[in-house]
């Protein structure tokens, strides 16, 4: 064991018993027949939530099979760049995320590549519903680190949030002047109600806020405050806000040169395409109980693309952003193995 994981963790409910010579107690059956209930009905969300999405997904892809199946898809170049940029995206993240942990923690050295293996790795992990890997992943690299959790806990918190609003905020604005309000009218469940997220993301992105709300309970159950030094000012909150457009943008462009594989684009309609698979990708995390989003992306992108082309153009150009961005994800997979090798074993996410 490291000397970073002997170090006392500020944080209660994340320190590890058995880091400090005492024996970790067992959980009771009581405890353990909670785990279980929410494990089943975690399961049985995720079950349900992609049998509805993947029902009506499934009604549309029959309707138009006949034109579906009649499209002439053939393998172009440029889908190797459009996989390439949905990798670079996640990199870019991590070093977005590592410079909020440096900020918050200024004391405590992050390298790049550092970021980077653990941004990929909790990446990989976006395939347990919920978060949970990813998030699990970072606290415990975190611990390693020497690293308040919660602090960290706090940073994951900001990422999303930042990468939320930099997803629904220029996109909701895009398609609200190509397609007018009428879009977001007419399928509120899957559009407007994902864009009234922005209220709630805008308040925690705000440092009093997002004190308060983390504060009071911390003084209740752990008998102490979190630190005001746990979360950022405005003028980093606004700052960091604007880099998360940029992996966003990347994604957005990759998914142009997509589509323009499969259908003549304008250049009015560049910018309402990745608008769409942007918004698209922040829905699919918000749709929490499902893996990666599964079959709400491509929903979504049906939805806001059949505006502009034929639905079975739309279902195609869906279904193949859907699996060059799984070979993305190997591709990432691949960048956190070799990055892992240049980090410390005892630090390794």
């Amino acid at each position: 064991m490291s000397a970073d994981d002997q170090q006392p963790d500020p944080d209660g409910p994340f320190e590890d018993p058995a880091a400090e010579g005492v024996p970790a107690a067992a959980p009771d059956a009581r405890t353990l027949a909670r785990r279980r209930r929410k494990r089943i009905l975690r399961w049985v969300a995720t079950i349900v939530v992609v049998g509805v999405v993947g029902y009506f997904f499934a009604v549309s892809l029959a309707a138009n099979w006949q034109e579906v199946v009649a499209q002439d898809i053939s393998f172009d170049p440029l889908w190797i760049l459009t996989t390439l940029l949905f990798i670079a995206a996640v990199p870019i993240s991590g070093l977005l995320w590592g410079r909020i942990v440096r900020v918050l923690e200024p004391e405590v050295h992050v390298a790049a590549r550092e970021s980077i293996a653990v941004q990929c790795a909790s990446w990989i992990l976006k395939y347990v519903p919920g978060q949970v890997g990813s998030v699990v992943n970072k606290t415990i690299w975190a611990g390693k680190k020497g690293i308040s959790r919660t602090l960290v806990v706090i940073s994951f918190v900001y990422e999303n949030v930042f990468m939320q609003l930099a997803s629904l905020v220029p996109s909701g604005i895009i398609l609200l002047i190509s397609l007018g309000p009428e879009i977001f009218g007419q399928n509120a469940t899957l559009l407007l109600l994902p864009m009234l997220a922005i209220v709630p993301f805008a308040l925690i992105s705000w440092k009093p806020f997002f004190h308060r709300i983390l504060d009071a309970p911390a003084r209740r159950l752990l008998k102490r405050p979190v630190p005001a030094e746990y979360f950022l000012s405005t003028g980093q909150t606004l700052r960091s806000s604007g880099e998360f457009v940029l992996p966003r943008a990347i994604n957005g462009i990759g998914f142009v040169l997509l589509a323009g594989t499969i259908v003549p684009l304008t250049p009015a309609e560049w910018l309402p395409f990745a608008a769409a698979y942007v918004l698209a990708g922040a829905i699919g995390v918000l749709a929490v109980f499902v893996p990666s989003g599964l079959g709400v992306r491509e929903a979504v992108i049906v939805l806001i693309l059949s505006q502009y082309i034929p639905v079975p153009q739309a279902i195609v150009i869906s279904l193949i952003a859907r699996l060059l961005a799984t070979i993305g994800d190997g591709g990432v997979a691949l960048i956190y193995l070799g990055l892992r090798r240049t980090i410390p074993k005892e630090l390794r996410p």
